[in-house]
């Protein structure tokens, strides 16, 4: 039995999505919308949203977590851990979760014909290199000024600018 349509397994990158909508567009995202605008790529099999999570979680990010579970993503996450930058003299917070989006994907390679990464962040443009080399194709949606020239260089014609599609994805 032939598919008749490309199976699509979105992949967001939690952290950089929020810093994207924080620090470079004026509006947000619906995470649903968003979904549902992967399907035009086709069926979407897999949807996963990486996360720092707090520890333990207050009630805001609590029902946030929860929302995107009933919204249909699959949640990966990792304790939120504070260090300090002794060049800055500050505490920062940190969770990088970018080995477990590249885990991901090539443990699932065989379930999805075209991945969505929602990221700006130059780290993935190997994995994208990779998966290009596996026979899969790719979307990178990222907003206009957080895409790393890296991720940018490999995405080419295969980014998606958010404010291009700010429309379909945007929160009401």
């Amino acid at each position: 039995m032939e598919r008749d349509r490309d199976r699509v397994a979105v992949f967001v990158d939690g952290a950089n999505f929020f810093y994207m909508q924080k620090n470079d567009l004026s509006w947000f995202v619906d995470t649903k919308k968003l979904l549902k605008y992967c399907e035009r790529f086709g069926e979407v099999v897999d949807a996963y949203y990486y996360v720092g999570k707090d520890t333990p979680p207050e009630a805001g990010q609590q029902a946030f977590l929860n929302a995107l579970t009933y919204i249909g993503y699959a949640l990966v996450t990792k304790p939120i851990k504070t260090i300090y930058d002794s060049g800055s003299g500050k505490f920062i917070q940190k969770a990088n979760l970018d080995i477990e989006i590249v885990l991901d994907m090539f443990n699932t390679i065989d379930n999805y014909d075209i991945a969505v990464l929602v990221s700006g962040d130059g780290d993935f443009d190997r994995a994208l290199k990779l998966l290009r080399a596996r026979g899969k194709r790719f979307k990178v949606i990222a907003s206009p000024h957080f895409v790393a020239s890296e991720l940018r260089e490999v995405a080419g014609m295969h980014l998606i600018d958010m404010e291009g599609i700010r429309t379909d994805i945007e929160k009401a």
